[in-house]
């Protein structure tokens, strides 16, 4: 029983430190992360509605797809990959640090037939004396040497840069930094979304988990303003934003201009300009056919309303000059778009200026109501996904120990240097841990110089 339970926990462990599993995780996470680029992030839940639908958005929401790097899911494949590093980096580490601190010191035949820099050189100077030399010219043109003397024989072991070996420990270590940092932003940090319309101040943001953030403060839309295009499309959309405290402005944060790239950030949240849209009202009075039995109809741009009969309605278009489309009429209309409650949809303009035609639009579909267009209220809203992450700092220090580990895996490497004096003879070799070529190159020049030396 104890060997079949060590045998499973061996495979487990040796599963967590494959590589093949590392190898996995990476694709998978890469793969993944195509569906944060193909489907937007954190844009406000109905354009979602307007750009896939109610099915497909209810699905991608239990999935976790409008917030997939916060998704249980993303996450799980964060700590395993943080599990395979640690594993990984715990098996290998032994290996290494008795390569960089119990180095093998002693040029035995073995050792000197693993070397692909190799030279010996014949030399009847006292073998004292070739010590001293050796051992001096390793210090000046190397590195200082570790002296033993073995049966009358001197070895000399010298090294440049052992601690680059660890430059994989480094990247190891600055990937689970980062995944810390992202997990306190997870934890202690949130991200949502606020419109505000013109002249008006929030104090709330909402978040994807229903449920809204108190800031302590309130944001003010003093004004939003749409450059755009000779095409019509928006060249760049602003909002001028004021912060306060208790209704009063903070002096510092008042008239913020925000744009897109251009944040505000207020005690630690930070604003970010998103997206806009219509906030303006709409008015409409319904009555039967003889005129009667007047009720008042007010209508977001975003929102319906219910007719007497049942029938649903939203506006999809207005205009102040109903001429510049039809000549021969004037004043303001909307387009509307109808939904009966047999299930049928059509499309009606309803005038300000021709009541007789809007009561003709009624005569011709039964009974009525009879739909009349009062006008609108236009205003805009700024919409700005808010977010707070006390962790990106952790995140931006694992970050740079990723660049200065990444700087050292490429462009460091550890050189050692042995020599075997004995009566006669000098044997000298070594070998470094990366780019053997060029390696070679800066071997055979050291070796000159040190026959050089010695002669």
């Amino acid at each position: 029983m104890k060997t079949r339970f060590n045998a499973v926990v061996t495979s487990v462990w040796n599963g967590f430190c494959s590589l093949k599993l590392a190898m996995f995780i990476l694709i998978s996470l890469a793969v993944l992360s195509i569906i944060g680029t193909v489907i937007p992030q954190g844009i406000p839940p109905e354009e979602y509605l307007a750009l896939i639908g109610p099915t497909k958005a209810r699905l991608y929401q239990v999935l976790g797809f409008f917030d997939m790097y916060h998704s249980w899911w993303f996450i799980l494949l964060l700590y395993l990959l943080t599990v395979n590093l640690i594993c990984c980096s715990i098996k290998r580490l032994p290996r290494i640090w008795k390569i960089v601190f119990q180095p093998e010191t002693i040029m035995t035949q073995s050792l000197e037939s693993s070397f692909s820099s190799i030279k010996t050189i014949s030399s009847k100077t006292d073998v004292h004396l070739l010590k001293e030399k050796t051992e001096a010219f390793l210090q000046t043109e190397f590195a200082k040497p570790f002296v033993r003397e073995v049966d009358g024989s001197f070895h000399l072991f010298s090294q440049q840069a052992p601690w680059c070996r660890f430059s994989v420990y480094v990247v190891h270590l600055s990937i689970i930094i980062i995944f810390i940092g992202a997990i306190i932003g997870t934890q202690f940090g949130f991200k949502g979304y606020v419109t505000i319309t013109e002249g008006q101040s929030v104090d709330r943001i909402g978040v994807r988990s229903g449920t809204d953030i108190i800031p302590g403060f309130s944001v003010r839309c003093e004004k939003f303003s749409l450059a755009q295009y000779p095409n019509g499309a928006p060249k760049e959309f602003k909002s001028i934003l004021t912060v306060l405290e208790k209704g009063v402005p903070v002096p510092e944060y008042t008239n913020v201009r925000v744009i897109v790239n251009k944040p505000m950030t207020y005690k630690g949240i930070t604003f970010y300009q998103s997206s806009y849209g219509n906030a303006g009202q709409y008015f409409f009075t319904t009555t039967d056919l003889e005129g009667k039995n007047l009720t008042d109809l007010t209508m977001s741009s975003n929102s319906s309303a219910t007719l007497p009969d049942g029938s649903s309605i939203h506006v999809l278009e207005t205009t102040p000059d109903i001429s510049l489309y039809s000549p021969g009429l004037s004043g303001a209309a909307a387009q509307l778009e109808i939904h009966t409650p047999g299930g049928n949809t059509e499309q009606v303009v309803v005038y300000a200026n021709h009541p007789e035609l809007n009561i003709q639009h009624a005569k011709n579909h039964g009974k009525g109501p009879v739909l009349h267009y009062k006008g609108e209220k236009q205003a805009v809203y700024t919409g700005l996904q808010v977010a707070k992450d006390p962790g990106v700092w952790v995140v931006w220090a694992g970050c740079a120990l990723m660049v200065a580990g990444i700087y050292i895996a490429f462009f460091l490497s550890h050189r050692r240097i042995w020599v075997r004096i004995q009566k006669g003879r000098v044997t000298i070799g070594g070998n470094a841990h990366k780019n053997p070529a060029s390696f070679n190159l800066f071997f055979d020049q050291l070796s000159e110089k040190y026959t050089s030396h010695i002669s």
